[in-house]
């Protein structure tokens, strides 16, 4: 059977060559993007959102395709689901290439944060505009998002749905699950001279390019000594079972029944779909815009370059970088005062320093707030369960504590930001 790597129609790359790339984006076209997504969004409460490699950029992870559309790494060559579970020797020495790459890759992807288009699609969700996420990435920043943005994880995790798994979990081929830093650890331990390796590269600050799926591109490397161990578990039954890959959906391997279905679900009971940050040259992501609109559903594309949907003339689509637009449809959606302040006050969550001066402009509202609590706990017990209101629902607390309205609060905690 003859697997090709998913593309975008050669005519559509051929479009964007002869147009010549476009300049960065004036002051007018980020506003007129800013209007043209808030009014798609207004008055909606269950809004799709489906994202792809162009939203993790910002977070240091490279995406596959440039904005002419074209692979940015030209020697890219993705190992194959096929190639990868092989028991006979190929398969073993295509294990061995794929894990020791990952092994150098993985570390960068862990790291990551979360960047403004994750937390703009937090605060939607808050909003109660987003009801659901499909995301096509395996790096888990939409969680990590939630995480870092105090939201319920449990009520909203369950709307996320990984369209293609995740990095952070690895399985044999009889559905053992590992953590993926357990396995990490074990690959450290297997191959010392790797783990010493990188080690160094840590010290000295050396990064080698890191694909989207989390390995790296290593030339002129032998990968014959890298030990892959095997699954523990399957020691313990009596089996030697050393065919492990992450919970990813590699090329030429099928996405699960039940996320395809969920995937269908997800498009069939929303009200409307935005497509965030992807060419859709996987069909797995494609044929869920199609479905949207043969359903007749409204839908806007937000991406930088050509896609594959370009040939459909009814589709919308907004040629910007979604980090450069969302944060402000996030606040020009926000209803009232303290709405926007919490809008803020989770824009603002990948950057430690602006919610430091959140913090210290509540604090000197409040008066006394740091004798009640110390400075490295006020973040924790004070700015995030009560300002934010995602634990309390509200500013009763600080309202108990000052008698200050909580509209006096919000309005000039905005202020102090502007």
């Amino acid at each position: 059977m003859r697997i090709s790597i998913p593309t975008i129609p050669p005519s559509l790359l051929s479009a964007v060559g002869q147009s010549g790339n476009k300049s960065f984006p004036s002051e007018a076209d980020v506003n007129a993007a800013v209007q043209k997504i808030s009014s798609f969004l207004a008055g909606s409460r269950n809004t799709l959102i489906l994202t792809g490699a162009g939203v993790s950029v910002d977070s240091g992870i490279r995406a596959y395709r440039g904005k002419d559309g074209r692979y940015m790494n030209p020697n890219y060559k993705p190992i194959f689901y096929q190639d990868l579970v092989d028991p006979g020797p190929k398969g073993h020495l295509f294990r061995q290439r794929y894990w020791a790459r990952s092994y150098l890759g993985y570390p960068h992807v862990r790291d990551s944060l979360p960047n403004p288009t994750h937390f703009s699609i937090v605060a939607l969700q808050y909003l109660n505009i987003v009801s659901s996420v499909i995301t096509q990435n395996v790096d888990g920043l939409h969680l990590k998002a939630l995480e870092m943005g105090s939201l319920d994880q449990a009520d909203f995790k369950e709307k996320i749905l990984e369209l293609h798994g995740t990095l952070h979990t690895v399985h044999c081929r009889h559905g053992h699950k590992i953590d993926r830093a357990a396995f990490q650890t074990m690959l450290s331990e297997c191959n010392p001279q790797w783990k010493a390796y990188a080690d160094d590269l840590e010290q000295t600050s050396t990064q080698h390019r890191t694909n989207p799926d989390g390995d790296v591109d290593l030339r002129g490397v032998k990968f014959d000594d890298f030990v892959v161990p095997p699954c523990e578990r399957c020691l313990a039954e009596g089996r030697n079972e050393s065919i492990l890959k992450p919970d990813v959906v590699f090329f030429g391997e099928s996405i699960a029944n039940h996320v395809k279905t969920r995937s269908f679900d997800m498009v069939e009971t929303c009200d409307r779909l935005l497509v965030v940050g992807t060419t859709l040259a996987t069909y797995s992501a494609f044929r869920l815009l199609k479905h949207a609109m043969e359903l007749h559903k409204p839908v806007l594309m937000l991406n930088v370059g050509p896609t594959r949907a370009d040939s459909i003339s009814s589709l919308e689509k907004i040629d910007i970088q979604s980090g450069s637009v969302l944060p402000s449809v996030c606040r020009t959606l926000s209803a009232s005062e303290i709405q926007r302040l919490r809008v803020s006050c989770l824009l603002v969550s990948y950057n430690h320093q602006q919610r430091m001066i959140m913090a210290m402009h509540l604090s000197s509202l409040i008066g006394d707030a740091d004798d009640i609590f110390p400075p490295t706990a006020f973040m924790d017990k004070v700015f995030i369960p009560i300002l934010l209101g995602f634990q309390h629902g509200s500013f009763k607390g600080i309202n108990q504590m000052t008698g200050l309205h909580e509209n006096y609060l919000a309005t000039s905690i905005l202020r102090a930001l502007r």
